[in-house]
């Protein structure tokens, strides 16, 4: 039996293969090693692994977003198991948040995922899509990672973006046909998780194998720096949403959201810079 390890070479601040040796602690046999992005076709890969060899996805978020993307709706038939090791896990905390569970079969969830399109661009994606402070943290963790190996805090930059630098914006919000205004919109994510921002559960009622295949929009509105910061840490344990001054949640299967200004988002962590408008489809 062989171990056939996937990794994505960026994965967890260019430490890709680094972090994929993790798991042969954990495993038996012999480990080989393929680089996710070098694979030209991921479907006729996987199809290509025999039966008694175990197949391993070793990342995060990010990487079951490539492989997702590659795979393109196709949900192979042999198993895929995920190993986390990135750096915010929002996959695993959704769905297994428990450090007893080391490898997860990755097929079930890859399977009616939602779409985004973004300036002219479109994409799966398996938590969810932040637009406004959450991108606004994006963008500059990206600058952070790109100047230093040190850890970005993300719920430092939302702080000192709350406070001082991010800026919020005029959005129309459009969930299934139903269209509604809303001024001072801090965030306005759409969600297939309930997590994002490494731990955020902005979205704590979403339930990605909800048969419909529903998505959740979280549009955090209409109050002044103070408030928002004493509101925004409940975030982490989504409490945000009974504060329904503030907060407005709404499932459905198409949205749109639209900024009257350019802000940065992120699509399972990725930064997508200069957006107006985003589209989902369920």
């Amino acid at each position: 039996m062989k171990n056939i390890i996937l990794y994505n070479p960026y994965a967890n601040n260019k430490r890709g293969l680094q972090t994929a040796k993790e798991v042969e602690s954990f495993l038996t046999g012999e480990n080989s090693y393929e680089d996710i992005t070098k694979i030209k076709d991921i479907a006729a890969f996987i199809d290509s692994v025999s039966e008694e060899d175990k197949l391993i996805l070793v990342g995060g978020d990010g990487t079951i977003n490539h492989l997702a993307n590659d795979l393109n709706g196709i949900v192979p038939q042999k198993e895929i198991l995920y190993y986390a090791a990135g750096t915010g896990n929002d996959f695993k905390a959704d769905i297994a948040p428990s450090d007893n569970e080391k490898f997860i079969s990755l097929n079930k969830y890859l399977s009616n995922l939602p779409t985004v399109t973004v300036n002219g661009k479109t994409c799966r994606f398996i938590n969810g899509i932040g637009y406004g402070i959450d991108g606004y943290c994006c963008e500059v963790g990206d600058k952070l990672r790109a100047a230093s190996d040190k850890p970005v805090n993300y719920a430092g930059i939302a702080i000192k973006g709350l406070l001082f630098h991010f800026k919020p914006a005029n959005a129309t919000v459009i969930v299934d046909d139903e269209e509604r205004i809303f001024k001072h919109v801090w965030l306005a994510p759409t969600m297939k998780g309930r997590f994002y921002g490494g731990g955020m559960m902005v979205a704590p009622a979403q339930d990605r194998l909800e048969k419909s295949g529903e998505v959740t929009t979280v549009v955090m509105y209409g109050s002044g720096k103070l408030k928002t910061l004493m509101v925004f840490p409940n975030i982490f344990k989504g409490k945000h949403v009974s504060h329904k001054e503030m907060v407005e949640v709404v499932t459905g299967h198409k949205v749109t959201v639209k900024f009257d200004k350019p802000c940065a988002l992120q699509i399972d962590g990725e930064t997508v810079l200069n957006v107006t408008e985003y589209s989902v489809k369920a």
